[in-house]
């Protein structure tokens, strides 16, 4: 495991490093906890070890006050502890893997995101407070470009390009995977951006927009869905889904398009929000279907004489 962390230390963000080194602390707890040891050799694993390690995180009692592990991410440990076995098969240091028969069950979420009428009410929304006036702007922003909230932080006006059409485009990198994201600037954004083009903390720091930390975007974020009369748990991440739905695919903009502009490297990855807005064109065409319904003149049967 340190072997397979010092390898791709230089080749993935500090944050998933991190997350690596989170797995080897509860993989090393098991160890001690339930094995009695500190080490195994690799021909000792098999799909025991694998299920113990499973139950284990399943029934971990954190002592910090933090809730129980849930399962999608009792399941990103195990996937974790699957690819460095997986490396040590091509290695050589084992013949075969041998957790090759567990599959994982991971669940399903339901992605939330801002109806027009939603993402109307917060742009409408007026603060005589500063940061929240800050944090309403940064959560549109993503709304109308997708971005994430790391992204829009490490932005500065060299990002700022014009493109194919002339008109001004975003050029940046995803900090999570360095996939190369391009998206054209809507006016909403635009105005944004325009709207902090003198303010001395941009200024100073040469970034597009004032920056403020992540937790705190959250908190406050719940402030203005409280005085907007929103009742969903409104994330920053939210603003992501929202411009994928309601900005986008909603708009009839090609699924594979918001995919690019998202930053995503699979299609796959997109389509859950296609699932999203299938289900939205459902709602709305159970109205045209009232009017359509067996009272209407229109579904009558034609009796011919």
């Amino acid at each position: 495991m340190t072997y397979h962390n010092q390898f791709v230390e230089k080749k993935i963000h500090k944050n998933t490093l991190r997350s690596y080194k989170t797995s080897q602390t509860y993989l090393f707890s098991y160890l001690k906890e339930l094995l009695k040891t500190t080490d195994l050799y690799l021909k000792e694993l098999d799909y025991q070890f694998l299920l113990g390690f499973e139950s284990y995180l399943r029934n971990y009692k954190p002592t910090n006050g933090q809730t129980s592990i849930q399962n999608n991410t009792v399941m990103k440990h195990i996937q974790r502890l699957r690819k460095m076995v997986k490396m040590a098969v091509e290695m050589g240091w084992i013949n075969k893997d041998p957790f090759i028969r567990f599959s994982p069950t991971i669940e399903k979420k339901q992605r939330e995101y801002l109806s027009e009428t939603e993402l109307e009410k917060i742009q409408n929304y007026h603060s005589n407070i500063s940061r929240l006036r800050l944090v309403k702007d940064l959560f549109l922003f993503s709304c109308y470009t997708g971005l994430s909230y790391i992204d829009i932080r490490n932005l500065s006006s060299d990002n700022i390009v014009k493109g194919i059409d002339g008109d001004n485009w975003i050029f940046t990198k995803r900090q999570k995977t360095g996939t190369s994201v391009k998206v054209p600037l809507l006016k909403p954004a635009e105005n944004i951006i325009n709207s902090y083009y003198e303010n001395l903390r941009v200024l100073h720091s040469k970034l597009l927009l004032p920056t403020i930390s992540n937790q705190k975007v959250n908190s406050y974020l719940k402030e203005i869905a409280d005085c907007c009369g929103i009742t969903k748990n409104l994330t920053f991440h939210m603003a992501r889904h929202t411009f994928a739905t309601t900005v986008t695919l909603s708009n009839g903009i090609p699924i594979e398009t918001v995919s690019k502009m998202l930053g995503h490297t699979k299609l796959s990855t997109t389509q859950i929000y296609a699932k999203i807005v299938d289900k939205k064109v459902s709602e709305d065409m159970s109205i045209l279907r009232t009017k359509f319904s067996e009272n209407s003149y229109l579904t009558q049967e034609v009796k011919v004489s």
